[in-house]
């Protein structure tokens, strides 16, 4: 199993003066530390106006400057808003990254999940899933030697050569998020690796992984001519800490993260308040007065705990055959010193037993893609729960937008 670290860059309220400078450089002091320690992946949003929760407008500038802090880890799109940029501007940023990481990036995308995102790009909302396939469909070619040229619903591209190309041939791994269970399903029948944002149960990824690999295996129906990437990714809440109660107590940022997924999930389209509205820290703080029990079920989730604790829930996941676990360490005000700590002791008593296990999770899916292991067709009805039950819950009727 391998291991990524993902990022938000979330910024709770109080705001104060030289703040998103310090968020913007703790989070590349992390990454750096990260590639120092032996993981393999960081992983980045692309997130527009989404005041607290995402201050993370630009990928490909964070994950470069990334790339001059690190030698091996992976740099990974977590992802990149194909709706919300024109293809010709993605391949050209991807292809760029690549050359000045030396080729180590993962092109994971996405369609972006709110109206507050895609309205002011002038993207209708139920036109999403559309214009995201319509852009695979255009980037692909681009990363080819020479012009390539585009004409459908969204884009029109005359012939031009797209420059750079890429170091990674024919294209780096390409990747589409999976904030909606079904996504994964049809990530696997796309040829694409699935990044699953939705913290799912060991036995529920044990489902999601076989409707993964069928799907890829028996049904696969590619959107253009790239190369497919065999590869589930988990993203689980994490803080790793010497007792599972001070890994609780310094994990105070995971509900809040949990809080605003729900506080901003409320409407169909999950609009967003007007800009300086509402204080989501504040109303995270309230909801914990009021919800004691419900915050103690939100820390029992996760990977939140001692290496021991972390490693028996793991090892559950790993027998689920996931490729890769994400670990969400940057959330709320979760400090940078509890942050590094967290990664240093899980790489130092926990990783490597994972890590070694990697040869053997590699044989087992060459088998699977062979067809020399023939999954069981599991029904997932019983798994469609994005939140599950210990995650943080609210009444329907919180906020603003639930007049909406």
């Amino acid at each position: 199993m391998k291991f990524g670290i993902f990022y938000e860059l979330q910024m709770p309220r109080p705001w104060v003066a030289g703040g998103e400078l310090s968020l913007y450089q703790n989070a590349l002091d992390q990454v750096e530390l990260a590639d120092r320690l032996g993981y393999d992946f960081a992983w980045e949003v692309e997130h527009h106006f989404l005041e607290e929760y995402s201050h993370s407008p630009a990928p490909e500038v964070f994950l470069a400057a990334a790339s001059q802090r690190t030698k091996n880890i992976r740099l990974a799109h977590g992802i990149m808003q194909l709706t919300t940029t024109h293809p010709a501007r993605c391949a050209e940023r991807i292809a760029a990254l690549d050359l000045v990481s030396r080729g180590r990036v993962e092109f994971g995308t996405g369609e972006s999940a709110s109206s507050t995102e895609l309205d002011p790009f002038g993207v209708a909302y139920g036109e999403k899933r559309a214009k995201w396939e319509e852009a695979i469909r255009a980037i692909i070619p681009m990363f080819k030697d020479g012009g390539s040229e585009h004409h459908g619903k969204f884009f029109d591209m005359p012939l031009r050569n797209v420059l750079p190309k890429p170091i990674q041939k024919p294209h780096p791994p390409l990747w589409v998020a999976c904030s909606a269970l079904d996504t994964i399903e049809m990530a696997g029948r796309r040829g694409l690796g699935a990044l699953a944002f939705q913290f799912l149960s060991a036995d529920a990824a044990f489902a999601w992984v076989h409707a993964y690999y069928n799907s890829f295996v028996k049904r696969q129906e590619k959107l253009a001519d790239y190369q497919v990437n065999p590869n589930i990714a988990l993203t689980s809440y994490f803080m790793c800490a010497e007792t599972d109660e001070e890994a609780r107590r310094r994990a105070d940022g995971i509900p809040f993260f949990q809080f605003a997924l729900r506080f901003y999930g409320q409407s169909a389209t999950r609009e967003r308040p007007a800009p300086g509205t509402v204080n989501l820290w504040d109303e995270y703080e309230k909801w914990k007065r009021e919800n004691p029990e419900g915050l103690a079920r939100a820390l029992s989730g996760g990977l939140i705990g001692s290496p021991e604790t972390i490693r028996r829930k793991l090892r559950r996941f790993e027998s689920s055959h996931i490729d890769q676990v994400i670990l969400l360490n940057q959330a709320g005000k979760n400090t940078h010193e509890h942050i590094c700590e967290s990664l240093d002791l899980f790489a130092r008593e926990v990783m490597p037993e994972f890590h070694a296990n990697i040869p053997e999770q590699d044989a087992w899916k060459a088998k699977v893609l062979a067809g020399e292991i023939e999954l069981e067709e599991i029904d997932t009805a019983p798994f469609r729960d994005r939140y599950g039950p210990n995650s943080v819950q609210l009444r329907p009727a919180i906020g603003p937008q639930a007049a909406e």
